[in-house]
């Protein structure tokens, strides 16, 4: 089986490129024909729970096994890396075939361990998903006259000082007939019939059907001794089954086995296949979620409107100025007058690391554009929830692919720092192509060993990561090393002015610098903070995102907004005569990171309260700083380029002697 397992992963390896190629064909989007009393197999996915958010694997409890044994369905490499492990499942229906009362298994006595297990699976909350024709078990639940949608069902549940196993479960499927006049208007093209998947006798005029929906309820119900006796897997009860989810009778309890049953009820439903997600995407408050979100981008795009026009006029004044003034005029104002154009001798002075700033630009360039790409193909549906794993397969393979712009942008920011010296641009490619992928890697590495020591199933395989590695050393890096080679043959550009050998004094100022950087985070912040908490809500409390055309539309804001705070920033310092403005533009952007992990300490406190344990916790926080040292790369890029091009653009825009 482990074997199998490191072939499977090196097959995974080996397809990665070929399998995002086929861009126009997404696991599980097209609708799939079952002829009546066709089967249906029913998979599970890792056992999840809010309290912990450790994923465990669902065979890792006494539940029933199929007969075939114990088989993976893991598609994609972003499968894995999510912690995602779905398999088969003894749960197996016949298309529009009710059934009642069906015998799955009578586990073993439970063992003590297995006991104590499933107490602590209880206690810590932990939700069986089951997936259907792709379409995950949804559960509704009523609360104050309105439904509550939650995937999956709980393993559980305690009541007093006694613990109740859900032991049966009622399935119901929603079909809807299928109809060969419908199928170019279901595909959206008239081929559509040669693309359909069909299961069953070909060719036959029977009615077919598509699952469009899969609820589950579940119960706890206490079998007598009697009607067990000489059953196997799939047969009938003779007693019936009463399911009430609001009454619990199935105490578990050590040396005592635990008999698992579920009943079926199929349920013709006009809901069309290309909507049968639209139950899973309704959001609670999806309707405060549209409102904020226009709402922030309103607001933000009135204060970008503002500052942007200040800025233009300001510039503007201080350019027509100086252009009115004569050489002797200009002579005596530089003697006289303090601001930006004394600094003119010292503005291009290279920053101090200058390695690690073409570095971390490089790297940012590469976040940055894995993140617009990904977003794009996600808000045009090719990365839908329906295709498990795709989204962070694809941006692994966008990420590896843009490593030529990291090397390209980074070398020839590094020759343009040393007016086109081409020595030590291999080194700074290299930097490039190990740096942020270096620093997460340890941190991934780190969470990995928490992950392998609690036995979950979001722990990456060893064979994963000798994949991952390779990936990294065998793609990314000599594509960013080629970047570098164009990015060293490209032409370096040119400063409009000349640098002082001795670099001119800063006066003292009247109040930090850098504490004026570290505010210059809040306004980015506000563009995004409330699609943040979305973000975070999907990442962590379960839910599905999927607006990800607002998500786009918030990132250009984010743009937009880190570049001319970034830009003003720079003015403000150079107006005071401090031209050490390479990194404190790239900070002054970058800066939002800090409020984003702040923001996550404060979602940690008041929203993921029930997260129990040291091991979560760290968990979250080492997921969060990863996520906003690539946010401040990204950002501090765009800060930073955003600045160059604005001192680039202004010391050749003025006459000088």
């Amino acid at each position: 089986m482990v074997s199998f397992d490191k072939f499977k992963i090196w097959v995974l390896f080996i397809c990665l490129v070929s399998e995002l190629g086929h861009g126009f064909y997404l696991p599980g989007s097209y609708p799939h024909k079952y002829g009546v009393g066709d089967f249906l197999n029913v998979k599970v996915n890792s056992l999840t729970s809010i309290d912990t958010e450790l994923p465990y694997s669902y065979y890792s409890l006494p539940f029933c096994k199929p007969e075939e044994g114990v088989k993976d369905s893991a598609e994609n490499l972003g499968e894995l890396l999510m912690g995602d492990r779905i398999e088969n499942s003894p749960y197996r229906f016949k298309m529009y075939t009710n059934e009642t009362e069906v015998f799955l298994c009578q586990t073993k006595p439970l063992s003590g361990d297995e006991f104590k297990l499933l107490k602590e699976r209880i206690d810590e909350m932990y939700q069986v998903n089951l997936i259907l024709d792709n379409l995950p078990a949804i559960r509704y639940t009523k609360k104050e006259n309105y439904f509550l949608r939650w995937t999956g069902y709980p393993v559980g549940i305690k009541v007093q000082d006694a613990y109740y196993v859900f032991n049966h479960l009622k399935f119901t499927v929603l079909v809807h007939k299928f109809e060969e006049t419908n199928v170019a208007r279901v595909m959206g093209t008239g081929d559509g019939s040669e693309v359909i998947s069909t299961v069953g006798n070909e060719g036959s005029d029977a009615p077919g059907y598509m699952v469009v929906g899969f609820e589950v309820v579940p119960c706890s119900f206490q079998h007598t001794a009697d009607s067990l006796k000489n059953l196997k897997m799939y047969n009938k009860l003779p007693t019936p089954i009463k399911c009430d989810p609001t009454t619990v009778s199935m105490a578990i309890k050590e040396n005592e086995p635990v008999t698992f049953t579920y009943e079926v009820n199929f349920v013709e439903s006009d809901i069309k296949w290309p909507s049968r997600w639209d139950a899973y995407l309704k959001m609670e408050g999806a309707k405060v979620h549209w409102f904020s979100i226009l709402n922030s981008l309103m607001v933000i795009t009135f204060l970008a409107g503002i500052v942007l026009v200040i800025f233009l006029r300001t510039i503007r004044r201080d350019l027509a100025r100086y252009d009115e003034l004569d050489k002797e005029a200009q002579a005596q104002m530089n003697e006289e007058l303090s601001g930006w154009k004394l600094v003119v001798g010292d503005v291009f002075r290279a920053p101090s690391n200058p390695g690690l700033l073409c570095a971390m630009v490089g790297d940012g360039v590469q976040i940055l554009g894995m993140a617009v790409v990904t977003i794009m193909f996600a808000a045009l549906g090719f990365m839908s929830p329906a295709s498990r794993g795709t989204l962070i397969t694809g941006m692994l393979f966008f990420y590896m692919i843009l490593g030529v712009a990291a090397g390209y942008v980074s070398v020839r920011l590094w020759r343009t720092i040393f007016c086109g010296d081409h020595k030590g641009w291999v080194s700074v490619a290299w930097k490039a192509a190990c740096f942020f992928p270096g620093i997460a890697f340890l941190i991934l590495t780190i969470l990995n060993f928490l992950l392998w020591g609690s036995h979950s199933t979001g722990a990456i395989p060893f064979s994963l990561f000798v994949v991952l590695i390779l990936l990294w050393f065998c793609i990314s890096v000599p594509l960013t090393l080629i970047g570098g080679y164009l990015g060293a043959k490209a032409p370096h550009i040119e400063y409009p002015v000349r640098t002082n050998q001795i670099p001119r004094e800063i006066p003292p100022q009247k109040y930090p610098s850098w504490l004026l950087v570290l505010g210059a985070g809040t306004l980015p912040f506000g563009t995004l903070f409330i699609e943040l908490f979305f973000i975070m809500s999907s990442l962590w409390m379960g839910r599905v995102y999927y607006v990800f055309g607002f998500l786009l539309i918030v990132m250009i804001l984010l743009v937009v907004v880190c570049a001319e705070v970034s830009l003003v920033l720079t003015y403000m310092h150079l107006c005071v005569e401090d031209w050490k403005w390479w990194w404190k533009s790239f900070f002054a952007s970058g800066s939002v990171a800090i409020y984003i992990f702040l923001y996550s300490v404060n979602y940690l406190i008041f929203d993921l309260k029930s997260l129990s344990g040291p091991v979560s916790a760290t968990l979250y926080l080492g997921y969060s700083l990863f996520m906003v040292l690539a946010i401040m790369f990204a950002t501090g890029t765009v800060g930073f380029l955003s600045s160059f091009w604005f001192v680039h653009y202004l010391f050749s825009s003025v006459k000088l002697d």
